[in-house]
């Protein structure tokens, strides 16, 4: 007897270096996926067209017609409208107003969902990972800059104008160092991996910071996080003081997040959590010193337990309507 047709439901992660496709039965359970570099450079239309190459490898890899896609689910950095589907603004693609839902209604014939990379990205560890079960749930990632998403009373809560878990721009450090957004001292601008990299280099201008600069070949602009991190590592106390630096403003943030919230748990991902205890150290330290007793004892900050899929999984629970 064969098979009846099941219904499916496509994820996209789309970064500025990266999409990230997934297929899906109707069980959530993942069929096909693949990853490709996103081209940026090419432009909205080229890239938009890699999008639909991505759907339709991962469709002829799990053997399912399109008459049987339910929707496609795409994440997308930001700020959009996720109504429109408009991208308002993603430096790291270089978009401005790029009505994407649209486009991809036209060029997919089937029901598009848009939501912020970030958001996604939470509603993945929400659904799939480290926060199955929590009603109340932050994600925050740390990276070359700091995102994030709530899951408040067991849904993705958007805010007013879907701007709701900026996390990366809470002010810790007032009249800090410039922030991409414009603003100073945002949490971004002290603990991500940019801004690690940053302050190393700046070591070096003063001519310090050699062990360091040695690991990036003796150029300047070949230091990053993951220089630094290798440093530290090694027992570098210049690297070690930067890496603290950071965690404790990443404490700072977190804590000021569980006394607004009080959530059930705090999940950390991106690939600065990469660096390991030095990081959480930090964090545990600040956390403990500054939040709230009940909130703070109830409160679990853990890992992220999906890595690098949290972006793709959330984008197919979104278009599983799981969320």
């Amino acid at each position: 007897m064969s098979r009846l047709p099941e219904h499916y439901v496509i994820g996209v992660d789309l970064g500025g270096t990266k999409i990230h496709t997934a297929l899906a039965a109707g069980d959530g359970h993942i069929l096909a996926e693949t990853r490709v570099p996103t081209e940026t450079k090419n432009g909205p239309s080229h890239v938009i067209g890699r999008i639909i190459a991505t759907v339709e490898q991962v469709r002829a890899q799990a053997g399912v017609s399109s008459d049987f896609i339910d929707a496609v689910a795409v994440g997308s950095p930001g700020p959009l409208d996720i109504a429109s589907g408009v991208i308002h603004f993603a430096p790291n693609l270089g978009w401005r107003g790029i009505p994407l839902k649209k486009l991809l209604r036209e060029r997919l014939r089937a029901k598009v969902m848009i939501d912020n990379d970030a958001n996604l990205a939470a509603l993945g560890e929400h659904v799939y990972g480290a926060g199955r079960g929590m009603d109340n749930m932050v994600y925050i990632t740390v990276s070359t800059g700091i995102g994030g998403g709530l899951i408040l009373n067991g849904r993705l809560y958007h805010g007013a104008t879907d701007g709701a878990g900026e996390i990366g721009h809470i002010t810790v450090l007032p009249d800090g160092p410039l922030c991409g957004c414009g603003g100073r001292g945002c949490l971004e601008s002290v603990s991500s991996g940019t801004a690690i990299a940053r302050e190393a280099r700046r070591l070096v201008e003063r001519g310090k910071g050699l062990n360091i600069l040695a690991r990036a070949g003796n150029e300047p602009d070949g230091i990053s996080a993951v220089t630094v991190a290798e440093a530290a590592a090694g027992g570098d106390p210049e690297a070690v003081s930067i890496i603290s630096h950071a965690a404790r403003f990443l404490g700072v943030g977190v804590a000021n997040l569980i006394n607004l919230l009080n959530p059930d748990m705090i999940v950390l991902g991106g690939g600065v959590m990469e660096i390991g205890e030095p990081i959480w150290q930090g964090v545990r330290t600040e956390v403990e010193a500054r939040a709230l007793g009940a909130a703070c004892a109830h409160v679990q900050v853990v890992p992220a337990g999906l890595g690098r899929r949290s972006g793709v999984l959330g984008a197919v629970a979104l278009a599983l309507q799981l969320d």
